[in-house]
């Protein structure tokens, strides 16, 4: 697999005073922007049955998020997030089986495959900073708030680290804040994603169901967009 950053990242649902309660911790908003996330796969859900999940975002590009071996157990998600489109083609070729069909990007592969779109909606995102310091060195965290045109909101604690020896320390540290802004310790929260397929394609949330028969929810109500977010 092409080596891109690990994200490390726990899901909540906000309560009122979210916003008010990072700022008494010193976290800074950086941003709002409001986007359109669209999704896709086979119709089978191939990709996010394997817990691939392929999205472009307006203004940004396609992104890949991979699965990895969660080694800490908990309420949190760690993915390979890839970006650079050939890396994206590859994956994508390997995980449906199929000779690289690099032909200049990742548009140009849809067709060839039979991905189609399976999911599109709009997120207003309010986006955090905060910056905790430890005796070695500060770590950064962002945390998104973010509401979908569907009405659905969701909250997310992020890190993103270059190496897996990282995440115990970026755990810690998201744990902790998560704490701090009133989430329990086992709260999951599903991704944006999941919801919408659950609220507006419910045989497609069903086939999810299905394939992860040993969990009691599709990888992606605890994985991220898987959030994709």
């Amino acid at each position: 697999m092409a080596q891109g950053l690990i994200e490390v990242e726990r899901k909540f649902v906000p309560k009122p005073g979210t916003e008010e309660r990072l700022q008494e911790l010193g976290g800074i908003l950086e941003h709002q922007v409001t986007f359109r996330d669209s999704y896709y796969d086979t119709p089978e859900l191939s990709l996010m049955r394997a817990d691939y999940w392929l999205r472009q975002r307006e203004g940004s590009g396609w992104e890949l998020k991979c699965p990895r071996a969660t080694l800490v157990s908990g309420p949190h998600t760690e993915y390979m997030e890839l970006t650079v489109e050939r890396a994206v083609v590859a994956q994508v070729c390997e995980v449906l089986g199929t000779e690289d069909l690099w032909a200049g990007g990742v548009a140009a592969m849809l067709g060839p495959l039979g991905l189609e779109e399976v999911a599109s909606f709009v997120t207003t995102r309010s986006s955090w900073k905060l910056v905790l310091f430890g005796p070695e060195e500060e770590l950064l965290l962002r945390i998104d708030l973010d509401t979908a045109d569907f009405g659905y909101a969701v909250g997310e604690v992020e890190a993103l680290v270059h190496d897996e020896a990282e995440v115990p320390t970026v755990l810690e540290k998201i744990h902790s804040l998560s704490s701090l802004l009133g989430v329990s310790e086992q709260e999951k929260a599903p991704s944006k994603l999941i919801v919408y397929l659950q609220r507006f394609r419910p045989q497609d949330y069903q086939h999810l169901l299905e394939a992860n028969h040993s969990e009691e929810r599709p990888r992606g109500t605890k994985h991220s967009d898987s959030s994709l977010s």
